[in-house]
């Protein structure tokens, strides 16, 4: 079931009906993830709109996108903000990253087949540095998968409409293509292609490879709740169905493998369970293997360079489905300390500091997304060591 990506189509009323799953066993024996303190929140910048994506350069400045309004940021350790690029009427920017004295950054407009990797480089205007939808549409990676149902009788295949919210009752990765978050790095630039359902590298010099597919979800039993909600026939009740992984963001671990966070498509909130997955993908042979599951919407990720730690940001977790920061374990995929935090969206650590995206997502009583968001940070300590913790390895990098 592919839908437009991100959150569009989320409203106020699904918000309210988050039930959020078990939650996973609790950390404390010897080899989890160390236990942290985090700082009071500091607010860098406020009144962003749907602010989705998030860098810190190095130079210690923020750079981040407000994907639905088009526009491009950089927000200074003084607080400061400077708009550094805004897109044409009706193309979202997002997926942001920096090397050194250049931004990167996508212009998307996913319906219309938008779907291009922008340089902004310091004293000179945005270029183009890679068309993701054209690559996408030479040798859409995700042709490998098949989604939807499995087993499904053909009488009753027959009965689903292949134009309708759930599209056909079993599909090929089909053209489709919305760069969601990149990480630039010594050989290109990473990019977690939300659309495509892979991770893809693009060359300094502009070319384009695929680094790795993620595979599809692990099937769920279709309900009766289910099949009323997408439009499938009353005799598909009972039968599984395979979704797709939805990537959100990219990072380097200290192993040198990328960690990817993951949407599990379909339902964004909990109503299917906690499906949001974080896999560890290795970029020399495209092996994928996930890590830890158990999120609700993971938009974002952050990960420690020192222990292997990974923070991640689920935009709707914690009892009430408001959001909350979960910190996952390196050695046992267990998450070990959630915070709450109102709606984060992204997540970025450095030098002891944690920046986060926050009230990302927030619509209004009609659903609609309000100018609320917030750029936050906090000082991270490690309870054990009494010393500020983490940083997410890009200094080096760069």
């Amino acid at each position: 079931m592919k839908k437009a990506l991100l959150l569009g189509a989320v409203t106020a009323a699904a918000l309210a009906s988050v039930v959020i799953a078990a939650p996973a066993q609790a950390g404390g024996r010897h080899g989890d993830a160390p236990s942290l303190r985090f700082g009071s929140p500091t607010t860098l910048a406020s009144g962003l709109t749907t602010p989705l994506s998030l860098d810190v350069d190095w130079h210690g400045n923020a750079v981040l996108s407000q994907n639905f309004i088009g526009q491009l940021d950089r927000v200074s350790a003084d607080g400061t903000r400077t708009t550094l690029a805004t897109a044409a009427p009706g193309l979202e920017i997002g997926a942001v990253s920096s090397r050194r004295d250049t931004v990167y950054y996508a212009q998307n407009d996913q319906p219309n087949g938008v779907a291009l990797l922008m340089a902004l480089s310091s004293g000179s205007g945005p270029r183009q540095l890679a068309d993701l939808h054209a690559y996408e549409a030479s040798r859409n990676p995700d042709r490998v998968n098949r989604y939807g149902f499995r087993g499904l009788p053909a009488a009753c295949a027959a009965q689903v409409d292949p134009a309708g919210p759930s599209g056909p009752a079993s599909y090929r990765g089909v053209v489709d293509s919305h760069p969601y978050a990149s990480l630039a790095l010594r050989d290109g630039v990473y990019v977690a292609d939300a659309g495509g359902n892979d991770i893809l590298r693009v060359g300094y010099d502009g070319r384009v490879w695929t680094v790795a597919v993620l595979p599809a979800q692990p099937p769920v039993t279709v309900t009766a709740a289910l099949a009323a909600e997408a439009g499938l026939p009353a005799c598909s009740v009972g039968y599984r169905y395979s979704f797709e992984a939805v990537p959100t963001d990219v990072e380097s671990g200290p192993d040198g493998a990328l960690y990817v966070s993951t949407l599990p498509g379909g339902p964004e909130d909990a109503s299917l369970g906690a499906r949001g997955s974080v896999y560890r993908v290795t970029p020399w042979n495209g092996a994928v293997q996930r890590v830890a599951t158990g999120f609700v919407g993971a938009t974002g990720l952050a990960v420690d360079q020192r222990s292997g730690t990974v923070l991640v940001a689920e935009l709707f977790g914690g009892a009430a489905g408001t959001g909350q920061i979960s910190v996952v374990s390196p050695w046992s995929g267990r998450v070990t300390q959630r915070i709450a935090v109102t709606s984060p969206s992204a997540l970025e650590l450095r030098n002891g500091v944690l920046s986060g995206l926050t009230s990302a997502f927030v619509p209004d009583e009609n659903g609609a997304p309000q100018a609320n968001g917030q750029l936050t940070q906090w000082t991270v300590t490690d309870r054990a060591h009494h010393h500020r913790w983490g940083d997410d390895g890009k200094r080096a990098e760069q």
